[in-house]
């Protein structure tokens, strides 16, 4: 989607309130926006429904800001897919009117756009992220499958800003076998923190 003309609509494969469960954020109520459309292709994507962007119903960023508004919370966490496939800049702005701190979960895949107060960069093997979401995230979070992700995650936290948050999550079929793993990997390396999917434990979306 060119991103010269601004996006006034965004295909929504799902859009509810619940608690944060990853990062920085985890445990803070938020309203999710997960948007249809991504072509990263991560094998043990756990949202594969959302790749096809034309499955999901194209809704009016009034209309989306309006649902988020229903709910007592001013978080808004926008996710995919991979939402930056489109112009963020137009539903960002309605949502900082509407009095919401945005952030964004994305692989970094493509160029950045809209204004957010908080960045989750979280780049994927299958796809090279742009450089300059290195600069610009304010948390990184690799994804551990398997030990060569250590190593891989390394690569990347070399490129982050100072202030950044580096966080490692254990992917969720893998976890038995990697959150020891990774356990031992942060108590030796102290500048890591884990980040657990702790919306699974709590049986929430």
């Amino acid at each position: 989607m060119s991103k010269t003309m601004k996006t006034t609509q965004l295909p929504v494969m799902e859009a509810f309130y619940t608690i944060q469960g990853e990062g920085h954020f985890s445990g803070n109520s938020a309203y999710f926006i997960r948007l249809g459309g991504c072509d990263v292709g991560c094998v043990w994507c756990d949202v594969k429904d959302s790749w096809d962007a034309s499955q999901w119903p194209k809704e009016s960023v009034e209309e989306i800001v309006a649902k988020a508004s229903a709910h007592p919370g001013r978080l808004a966490v926008v996710t995919g897919g991979e939402p930056l496939m489109y112009d963020m800049t137009e539903l960002t702005n309605q949502l900082h009117a509407a009095g919401f701190q945005t952030n964004i979960e994305t692989s970094g895949a493509h160029p950045l756009s809209g204004n957010w107060d908080w960045l989750c960069f979280s780049p994927k093997k299958f796809k090279a992220p742009k450089e300059e979401f290195y600069a610009a995230a304010d948390e990184l979070k690799v994804i551990i499958y398997n030990k060569s992700d250590f190593k891989w995650a390394e690569a990347h936290a070399a490129k982050m800003s100072e202030n950044s948050l580096l966080y490692m999550q254990p992917e969720w079929d893998q976890s038995e076998k990697m959150l020891p793993e990774i356990i031992e990997y942060v108590k030796n390396n102290p500048k890591w923190k884990i980040s657990l999917q702790t919306h699974k434990f709590m049986n929430i979306p």
